[in-house]
């Protein structure tokens, strides 16, 4: 799947926990139903060619969207050891501001 970085797109976080600061060294992504997937915990999760994901997660999720810009090198790096396609997946540098946009 290709998946293209924007800097006018904003990041996504998902969590089962409720926070205002995401930490160093947290997963973000550009693909927010990733982010909410991610969310829910599951112990496995995958995605078609199509985009479409598969996940086992029952926790309740909260999804966020970083609230401050982001700079691609900088302030975040790609996931050195992921199993996803380019761009999915990223680790942020620094802490980061967080937006709730609501339960998933």
């Amino acid at each position: 799947m290709n998946i293209e970085i924007s800097k006018d797109k904003p990041w996504y976080h998902g969590s089962n926990l409720v926070f205002d600061t995401l930490r160093t060294g947290s997963t973000i992504t550009q693909w927010k139903e990733l982010a909410e997937a991610f969310s829910h915990q599951p112990s496995r999760l995958s995605y078609d060619d199509d985009g479409k994901i598969y996940q086992n997660g029952t926790e309740p999720g909260y999804l966020y969207m970083i609230d401050e810009p982001v700079e691609v090198g900088v302030d975040i790096y790609q996931h050195p050891q992921t199993v996803m396609d380019p761009n999915v997946e990223f680790l942020t540098k620094r802490p980061l501001k967080l937006k709730l946009l609501g339960k998933v």
